[in-house]
């Protein structure tokens, strides 16, 4: 795995940078297995991505939400790698609301991250004078549907 100092945000100059997204991951029954974490370490080695901020949440079972610290989840999943992953864009009202989206008894990881394979095609954009108005993201399941529809066009009839 990189250095921790890899994780570190540092966003530089705005002009620069690739478009900036989020997720927020459900973990059920606050189960942490850290599965697919070695693939976000080898995303940002790769520099497809830079993580500008990474935070855990759980919700206990009466709708109680708390921030958890990388220490404070030893034992579940090593996190240290990320240590430091924090630009401060992800405030109290963010948290809040990716604990709207979590059921009781769960947890969730909130990621922010650059997308930095699109810095240099969105860089040339702007200096072109272009600007993004739009964006969204298509559910896997959503296309999936939607494949399956085109696959049989005589359903539904």
């Amino acid at each position: 795995m990189s250095s921790e100092a890899e994780y570190r945000s540092d966003p530089g100059g705005v002009e620069d940078m690739g478009p900036v997204d989020y997720l927020v991951v459900e973990f059920p029954g606050n189960r942490m297995t850290g599965e697919g974490l070695t693939l976000l370490v080898d995303l940002v080695d790769r520099g497809i991505i830079r993580i500008l901020d990474l935070s855990f949440i759980r919700k206990d079972e009466d709708g109680t939400v708390t921030a958890l610290e990388l220490r404070d989840l030893d034992g579940e999943v090593d996190l240290t790698v990320f240590e430091g992953a924090s630009s401060g864009l992800l405030d109290q009202s963010d948290i809040d609301d990716a604990a709207t989206a979590l059921e009781p008894g769960n947890s969730a990881g909130v990621l922010v991250y650059e997308n930095t394979w699109a810095a240099p095609f969105a860089r040339a954009l702007r200096r072109a004078g272009a600007q993004l108005v739009a964006s969204g993201r298509i559910p896997v399941q959503a296309l999936l549907a939607s494949l399956e529809a085109m696959e049989d066009p005589g359903e539904g009839e």
